[in-house]
């Protein structure tokens, strides 16, 4: 994933078993009225890069998961600009079975932007599509649901556990019931994935949504992901102009949200400066993750620009497979002390960033607040290197090109500063760039290419197994190493359903990471959201959550 907050508490609660038994959807049906559709308008926002398409389940990257969320519910959603979760489709959850099972009672009088119900049938039809699909191609691209449901009726894909899934019951219209084998400490704040959106049966069906293929490292989808995306959001999907580079969304008028703006159109524009340009002369209204830079400027020119306490982790990565030398712990301990991560943080990152001390950020349960950020110290970092006998090491360091991250605004200034730090401690670096969406990522996370690489993480939800079970939960290309005593903790600490036991166990766990250093942690950035000075009513957020539903054009 991913990706992003908003003026907050620094430490967002879990909700867990007992806080989950009764929730109310008072409050937020109260904002809500508020949120009348009496101010219209075209909000034009600039996008970095095209998206991937807009079948939630497929998807894996920012830029489209900002469409989908416009065109998508989930059963619970994030409290707008928290970690918090609060109603969204199901107006109350309840876990039962030592939380096995997950009981959900559906909002009443909702319809798919095809005119079809939303019922309870509608989700058991979505969850037993994730589970049941075909092909290593479609399996390998349910990134999402293969990290939280772990597996597939039939693995034919990366996915190799037993299922957590078991099968889903519609009681009666607005009640599903979800069966698990096996209790997940991530719920129920995973339910607010946006790749868990409920889409429509009847489109599904329809346009042949299952069907994905895949001619080397590239997919092809099909009708359903390209042409007819059908959720139930507060915005409906118009068109998408991929020779002008636009995606255009129109207002669903019965959504309870009642969503004020008549039309979204996300319009790409690559270069950062030009989507400066474009914002200075009105052309587009909002662009994320302006350089830290420009926050002046911006702000001088009369624009908003919104900061997202750190709800991420910016790292390097290091791959074990790379180069034999790096299994030795004592040369990934060389290259943390090698790298004067304060002075980058001042120089490189937006206000309010922080060195890294774990995988972890602060605001998540689990963050164990006993660890201390590893210092710099190039004179312990060689006297490493000549111990290991790893003096004059290369290195093939990867970096991204053509993208801007919310944990990385930009890619080639961290390799910069990063490699310089390692070259003063005798590392030899062979630099090698490659576009995000074209070889880079493919390269990192399932060829295993590199030595070393720079990538990072937004939280998708308030979990720390979102981040460290993500990173280290199974051996993974990205990182090449096989420890099966930390993957037994990170599983043993997922399953933990008591929230203060989990917490526990992930302190624990992220010591044990810190002490292995399969990589090493770099900051806690905060990344900002730009909007015009007649924009009103962007909420941004921590998990770069932002829905449009309660914007509007002064």
């Amino acid at each position: 994933m991913l990706h992003t907050r908003v003026a907050r508490t620094r430490r967002v609660a879990l909700i867990g078993l007992a806080g989950a038994l009764a929730l109310s959807v008072t409050a937020c049906a109260e904002s809500q009225r508020d949120a009348g559709s009496g101010n219209t308008g075209t909000f034009i926002f600039g996008a970095a890069g095209n998206p991937k398409m807009f079948d939630p389940i497929f998807n894996d990257e920012g830029e489209t998961f900002r469409i989908v969320r416009q065109m998508y519910d989930t059963l619970i959603q994030n409290k707008p600009g928290t970690a918090e979760l609060e109603p969204s489709l199901a107006e109350k959850w309840e876990p039962s079975n030592e939380g096995k099972t997950w009981t959900f009672s559906l909002r009443k009088g909702v319809t798919f932007h095809d005119g079809t119900p939303f019922n309870a049938a509608a989700v058991c039809f979505n969850f037993d599509r994730w589970f049941n699909m075909k092909g290593k191609a479609a399996q390998s691209q349910m990134i999402y649901y293969g990290d939280v449901f772990e597996g597939f009726a039939k693995n034919e894909g990366d996915a190799t556990g037993e299922p957590v899934y078991k099968d889903c019951q519609a009681k009666d219209e607005h009640t599903a019931v979800l069966n698990l084998n096996k209790a997940k400490g991530a719920f129920p704040a995973a339910f607010t994935l946006p790749s868990l959106s409920m889409s429509s049966p009847e489109a599904l069906k329809k346009y042949n949504a299952d069907q994905v293929t895949q001619t080397g490292d590239s997919f092809a989808y099909n009708d359903y992901a390209n042409l007819h995306p059908t959720g139930t959001g507060p915005f409906k999907f118009e068109g998408w102009d991929q020779g002008k580079g636009e995606v255009t969304l129109v207002r669903n008028e019965g959504h309870w949200t009642k969503p004020k703006l008549e039309k979204i159109i996300f319009k790409v524009i690559k270069d950062e400066n030009g989507r400066k340009q474009a914002l200075a002369s009105g052309d587009i209204q909002g662009f994320d993750y302006p350089a830290p830079a420009d926050y002046q400027l911006l702000r001088g020119q009369g624009q908003n620009v919104l900061i997202r306490p750190s709800f991420n982790i910016l790292y390097l990565g290091i791959n074990q497979k790379g180069n034999p030398k790096l299994q030795d712990v004592k040369v990934r301990q060389a290259l943390a002390y090698g790298i004067n991560r304060e002075q980058f943080v001042r120089s490189k990152l937006a206000e309010g960033s922080e060195v890294a001390t774990q995988f972890v950020p602060k605001a998540i349960s689990g963050y164990n607040d006993q660890l201390q950020a590893i210092p710099y110290d190039p004179e312990r970092a060689k006297q490493l290197l000549r111990e290991a006998g790893a003096e004059g090491l290369t290195l093939k360091f990867y970096y991204p090109t053509e993208i801007t991250r919310p944990y990385m605004p930009n890619p080639a200034d961290t390799f910069t500063a990063i490699s310089e730090d390692l070259k003063a401690i005798g590392i030899k670096i062979e630099p090698i760039a490659k576009p995000w969406n074209g070889g880079y990522k493919d390269d990192v996370q399932k060829h295993g290419k590199q030595d070393l690489h720079l990538l990072g993480w937004t939280g998708d939800y308030n979990d720390a197994g979102n981040f460290v079970g993500t990173f280290f939960g199974r051996e993974k290309p990205e990182f090449g190493f096989n420890n099966p005593e930390l993957f037994n903790a990170l599983s043993q600490a997922d399953g933990t359903v008591d929230k203060a036991a989990q917490k526990t166990a992930y302190q624990q766990v992220n010591k044990q990471i810190m002490d292995y250093l399969p990589a090493i942690p770099i900051a806690y950035p905060t990344p900002a959201l730009v909007v015009g000075p007649k924009v009103q009513g962007m909420v941004a957020s921590p998990l770069t959550d932002e829905r449009f539903f309660s914007v509007s054009m002064g």
